[in-house]
């Protein structure tokens, strides 16, 4: 018998990707406070803060498989998470625009019960659009880019504003569907036994 699923977020973008390839997974918000992992590594940075999401979501689901998932963007080798204010979501898209950044991903997948922990990163080269100031504040004023690691949504209308995808096209959703598939095999579970 296959474990449950559960994701150890409240992303809603991440559980559409999980729902897309067939895996209904139970949602569970950590409510890890992300300020209190500080780190200049952006590898170690996502990873540490995937691996605590999913460590206090894991004891209320013993038996499970429990997914935790947090990313950040490095433009010119400064780290971002989702932007504080309106003014630091334009200075920062400002800096983005005609630039190239690379999105982490950090996937921790583990089972309670059974001991068994797996890490890993994803990364995806993003090559954004040189639009205008204009472009830049009426996106902002969506909303969508305060939500977002990053400060913009691929599968949104921050779509609009990426020219190329180097790498996997979920990672920067949120959640490495390749990856999660790797991590699966290497704990012994097939994809199959989620479907």
């Amino acid at each position: 018998m296959s474990p449950r699923f559960v994701l150890g977020s409240a992303s809603p973008a991440r559980l559409q990707l999980l729902q897309q390839v067939g895996i209904q997974a139970i949602a569970q918000k950590s409510g890890f406070d992300e300020s209190l992992v500080q780190c200049e590594d952006p590898v170690e940075l996502v990873n540490t803060l995937a691996e605590r999401k999913a460590e206090i979501v894991a004891p209320q689901f013993p038996d499970a498989l429990v997914l935790g998932g947090d990313s950040v963007l490095s433009v010119a080798g400064e780290i971002h998470g989702k932007p504080q204010s309106t003014e630091e979501a334009i200075a920062r898209w400002q800096k983005m625009r005609g630039n190239t950044g690379i999105l982490y991903t950090g996937h921790a997948l583990l089972h309670h019960q059974k001991q068994q922990k797996i890490v890993r990163c994803g990364q995806t080269i993003v090559h954004f659009a040189d639009i205008s100031d204009r472009i830049i504040e009426a996106y902002v004023a969506t909303g969508e880019p305060m939500n977002c690691a990053g400060c913009f949504a691929i599968d949104g209308q921050g779509g609009l504003f990426v020219e190329k995808l180097e790498g996997c096209h979920s990672n920067v959703i949120g959640l490495s569907l390749p990856l999660l598939h790797q991590m699966l095999n290497e704990l012994g579970y097939s994809i199959t036994q989620f479907w």
